[in-house]
């Protein structure tokens, strides 16, 4: 069977598994808010989707790298994370993951209206 794959196809599912794995970091974010000494940790949702596509060629597997954010206010336990902004970036990821979703949609359209012409 032929592989439906395009480049597009491809971007947009690697931008589905950044926007996932970030979400994840950023869930772990704010379920240790209270956690002494916990610092906050994010994935670079443009760097990591960058280097999925470039090694995408190659066929090797990336691991999705998460780092601790600098400069974030630290309270006296040690901990930094900030609610209200892990919320934000939750949503902001959320849009990034919906984003890639509706090229998914509209590629298979594409796909299935080439078909259907044939």
């Amino acid at each position: 069977m032929p592989e439906l794959s395009t480049e597009l196809l491809n971007v947009a599912e690697r931008a589905l598994d950044v926007s996932a794995a970030r979400q994840r970091v950023i869930a772990n974010n704010m379920a240790n808010v209270d956690t002494p000494g916990y610092h906050t940790r994010d994935i670079d949702f443009a760097g990591q989707l960058r280097q999925m596509l470039g090694e995408a060629s190659g066929g090797s597997q990336t691991t999705l790298a998460s780092r601790n954010v600098p400069g974030l206010v630290e309270r006296p336990d040690g901990n930094n994370v900030n609610v209200e902004r892990e919320s934000l970036l939750m949503a902001h990821t959320q849009l990034e993951f919906n984003t890639a979703i509706q090229v998914i949609r509209s590629e298979f359209k594409r796909i299935q209206m080439a078909i259907q012409e044939q």
